[in-house]
């Protein structure tokens, strides 16, 4: 990486040194090495999370209380993202805030790590507080980098630093499932914490490269409302050690009262976030109107996320029990299946990019509304396609590897249609008092759709029935044909934008 490293000549005024990185801050190197190597420890944990769960060797639990959760711990991370970015705005900085989550998240890994059933949940609630305080600073120090938003850099350097988050979870399954998997779970999980701390440290040594606002808090908390929000955490955290000693004590707790809750909240506080931006009343009507097409993109993003991230959870149980995992005769880890969407990401990016560039120029690129629908029907045609190996392994025989590829590479191409679109139409229709608060709202899709998976687990459903997956299918499909049906009220609806 050093070798990258070059004195090329950087616009006035641009933050850091004179050092550059592939013509970037040199800033950027940090931010990129960093963000790799969290996302190795997080992937890492994650393709290992649902086999260590159903595992004879793991905690042994039955298929849908793994779906569960894993459902309930992939929802919170994206919950936490926006208190993650309130503290980075109002009491830590991003750069403090940023490393106090690598922290956080290096020590819930080591408590992973414990072999112990009982730490197990304290680890996993350390990994999603983490992973949340980070999740929104850091892409916000990588803006700060640049000299403002009409940088001509400031695009292709977010590009190189989700490069950083597509290598690290290429390379974690492959190192940290393999190991978890085949020598002993709790080194894996060891081995998500070496990563994390190796990005904590590689942070805190090149941290002198990155911009200095990246140190300021930015609307900083007053001395009453630092009282009265320490005087509101300390009430509910009263309130939820009496409630859970009560049940604990009268013999009446199970792992539902801790999931159920979770669940619940996952789908409540994002509906809560949205009717309060909605019925604002300092929004014009335009951003009214804007919010209402924006609420359209929402929900449909809820419920592609629902069935994507069951990639992590559903297939991957269906991989262990009901699948031929082996190539020409080679046999390979079923964690390895989390490295094909990484790799098919950074295969096929550029291809996309390349043809909405293409078709722009010639006046035929689809509309954000089109994208999305298409990225909706696709993900519901991958479940389609699950129900072939299902089928087969209904049959008494193991589905072959390559089934499960391409339901991955269905559910990539559905990914590339709707998650960029998605990023780039938050920011456009993001009310102006509400333009730093809307990525959290956009990653709150994510928390709605996998607590809903989360719900359906915890309700007795089986998300590895052939029913269950086709039903799910089935709704996907109906939902994107219902966005592209009413494709111009949603385009009268967000006025200008595109």
């Amino acid at each position: 990486m050093a070798s990258s490293l070059t004195k090329d000549s950087v616009t006035p005024g641009t933050p850091g040194s004179d050092t550059t990185f592939f013509g970037h801050p040199r800033g950027l190197a940090t931010l990129f090495m960093t963000e790799m190597w969290e996302r190795f420890s997080y992937y890492g944990m994650r393709a290992l999370l649902p086999l260590y769960l159903v595992a004879p060797g793991g905690l042994h639990l039955n298929a849908a209380t793994a779906t569960a959760i894993y459902s309930v711990y992939v929802s919170l991370v994206y919950l936490l993202a926006m208190p993650g970015g309130w503290f980075g705005d109002r009491v830590w900085g991003p750069r403090r805030t940023v490393a106090v989550a690598g922290a956080v998240i290096m020590l819930g890994h080591l408590t992973l790590a414990l072999p112990s059933s009982g730490t197990f949940y304290a680890g996993l609630g350390l990994v999603a507080i983490g992973s949340g305080l980070l999740k929104a600073n850091i892409s916000t120090m990588v803006g700060h980098l640049y000299s403002g938003p009409d940088d001509p850099r400031r695009d292709g350097g977010f590009t190189v630093f989700y490069m950083g988050i597509n290598l690290g979870a290429f390379a974690a399954p492959l190192v940290i499932g393999t190991i978890g998997e085949n020598v002993n779970w709790h080194f894996g999980f060891a081995l998500a914490a070496l990563g994390m701390a190796l990005g904590l440290a590689q942070f805190l040594i090149g941290s002198r490269h990155l911009a200095e606002r990246s140190s300021v808090v930015p609307t900083p908390l007053s001395a009453a409302e630092k009282a009265a929000t320490l005087r509101k955490a300390a009430i509910w955290a009263g309130i939820a050690v009496v409630f859970y000693g009560i049940v604990g004590f009268t013999g009446h707790y199970t792992l539902n009262w801790l999931l159920v809750p979770l669940t619940l909240l996952g789908v409540i506080i994002p509906v809560m976030v949205l009717t309060r931006i909605k019925r604002d009343k300092d929004l014009d009507s335009t951003e009214q109107r804007s919010m209402s097409a924006y609420i359209w993109f929402f929900v449909a993003a809820a419920v592609f996320w629902m069935i994507y991230d069951q990639g992590g959870s559903t297939l991957s149980i269906f991989a262990d029990s009901s699948a031929e995992n082996s190539v020409l005769g080679w046999d390979f880890p079923v964690s390895w299946y989390q490295s094909v969407n990484p790799v098919l990401i950074m295969a096929l990016a550029p291809v996309f990019a390349w043809f909405w560039l293409a078709l722009n120029r010639r006046g035929k690129e689809p509309s954000t509304i089109v994208k999305f629908s298409s990225g909706l029907v696709l993900v519901g045609a991958s479940f389609f396609l699950f129900l072939a190996p299902l089928s087969i392994a209904e049959g008494g025989h193991k589905a072959a590897a390559m089934w499960l590829v391409a339901i991955y590479f269905v559910q990539t191409v559905g990914e590339l249609l709707l998650s960029p679109v998605g990023l780039s139409v938050t920011t456009k229709m993001a009310p102006a008092k509400y333009a730093s608060q809307m990525m959290g709202v956009w990653f709150l899709a994510v928390t709605a759709g996998d607590a809903t998976t989360g719900l359906l687990s915890i309700a007795g459903v089986d998300l590895n029935k052939t029913g269950v997956v086709a039903l799910e299918a089935a709704l996907a499909v109906i939902a994107g044909v219902a966005v592209w049906m009413y494709r111009n009220k949603v385009k009268d609806l967000m006025g200008s934008v595109r």
